[in-house]
């Protein structure tokens, strides 16, 4: 049991993220709602999308909780932990456990009907979600943006692949775990890029990938779900030639108005002749 403890520990230990290696591997088992460590990526991407003490951040589709304490803790900003999928009351468990709770508030929400006021947020980060989220939806991301400040800044960190998989053609070794429910909503970070920047709302700041991304993906793979082995296996024999983690950080323009969203069409009812003429 010790050696098995002291194994797991160096797991979620790595000079690459620091701050994440301070927190306790019990605290992240039970913290894990996704395929991804969500301290690793939220560490990976603050070092892009830059958070000040005192600023309202949204980490949408935060799951568990992990990634929005761990922003109070790191970056003393106010955190609204949006999810849909996980409850919210074993969320705040969470957060008060932590002693966050002045800084961290749980919310149960659908990404496409936020309970937030227009341009309430400095920034909205999204950890390997935001496809989940919608965020491949052409219209998706002007939607998300009317909740961020002009200026503020956008940023996802998540599961990638180097280049887009066109036309069906999946490579051989990643047939079996790419499914129409994961493998087609992953995409390159010039995927991400162009996506964005063809809403003409953002500035691209930051599209790029985690240097030996897929290492960690298979790291914490065996560590929490040792039995996945579809998913083992793929990453063991691909090695980076497609799977890897995707950051991409945008800015919102101020030069550009977002116009309100279409939420009813007022009509007024005129009663007419049902048919031409008699029959």
């Amino acid at each position: 049991m010790a050696l098995s403890r002291v194994t797991m520990d160096q797991r979620f230990v790595s000079p690459n993220f620091p701050r994440s290696s301070a927190y306790h591997p019990e605290w992240i088992m039970a913290s894990v709602s996704g395929g991804a460590n969500s301290l690793w990526l939220a560490e990976w991407l603050t070092e892009a999308l830059v958070l000040r003490p005192g600023m309202r951040v949204l980490d949408l589709g935060c799951g568990r909780g992990a990634s929005s304490i761990f922003l109070r803790r790191e970056f003393d900003v106010q955190v609204w932990a949006a999810d849909l999928w996980n409850s919210v009351s074993e969320r705040f468990q969470r957060v008060r456990d932590a002693g966050v709770e002045d800084g961290v508030f749980p919310i149960h929400a659908d990404a496409r009907s936020l309970p937030f006021a227009t341009e309430f947020f400095d920034a909205i980060i999204c950890i390997d979600a935001f496809p989940y989220c919608g965020g491949t939806d052409d219209l998706y991301l002007d939607y998300l943006a009317r909740f961020l400040k002009p200026g503020g800044l956008v940023g996802i960190a998540g599961a990638g692949v180097t280049q887009d998989i066109e036309g069906g053609a999946v490579p051989e070794h990643l047939r079996a775990w790419w499914t129409q429910d994961q493998g087609w909503c992953l995409h390159s970070a010039m995927w991400w890029q162009r996506h964005w920047e063809q809403s003409g709302i953002m500035d691209i700041e930051v599209a790029d990938m985690m240097p030996d991304g897929w290492k960690k993906w298979l790291d914490w793979h065996r560590a929490i779900a040792p039995d996945n082995r579809e998913e083992i296996q793929a990453l063991e024999i691909d090695r980076g030639r497609y799977l890897g983690y995707v950051r991409l950080v945008g800015r919102r323009r101020t030069d550009v108005q977002l116009r309100d969203p279409v939420v009813a069409v007022a009509v007024e009812y005129k009663k007419m002749p049902l048919l031409s003429g008699p029959r």
